[in-house]
């Protein structure tokens, strides 16, 4: 069973998406970008525009009861790999061992004008830790 996860603190899109979908104990957190829950780009440098993009990750996660310790798995896109250490400074700053496996990549343009966006997995520590994955 899929479940739409959605919260007001994060800016919603008028793409046809979901801020993050539940499937079982593991959400997907749609790419989010560094615009406020009203929807007004966070203009700066990357370390800026990072920590908001995060902030935004942050509140998804929260409306589906888990935080930056549940992921597992981020994939970041970045217009600019020049800016990658200012990237990684904001990013060092809000996530901790152990850190989630992540792919970063250049693109030429996101959907909004922005110069980063992020998009992760999380498994629900609960519901995992109690699951039995092998024959008893």
């Amino acid at each position: 069973m899929r479940t739409a996860i959605d919260t007001d603190d994060a800016p919603r899109s008028d793409s046809p998406i979901s801020q993050a979908v539940r499937a079982g104990d593991t959400v997907y957190v749609s790419g989010q970008v560094p615009r406020t829950a009203d929807g007004d780009i966070v203009n700066g440098d990357l370390g800026v525009q990072t920590e908001r993009t995060l902030d935004n990750l942050e509140a998804v996660l929260a409306a589906a009861g888990l935080t930056l310790a549940d992921v597992v798995k981020v994939t970041v896109f970045l217009t600019d790999l020049s800016d990658f250490d200012a990237f990684n400074d904001a990013y060092r700053r809000r996530f901790a061992a152990p850190m989630p496996a992540r792919s970063a990549v250049a693109v030429a343009d996101l959907a909004v004008d922005a110069d980063v966006e992020i998009e992760a997995v999380a498994v629900e520590p609960d519901r995992a830790a109690g699951r039995s994955d092998g024959p008893n």
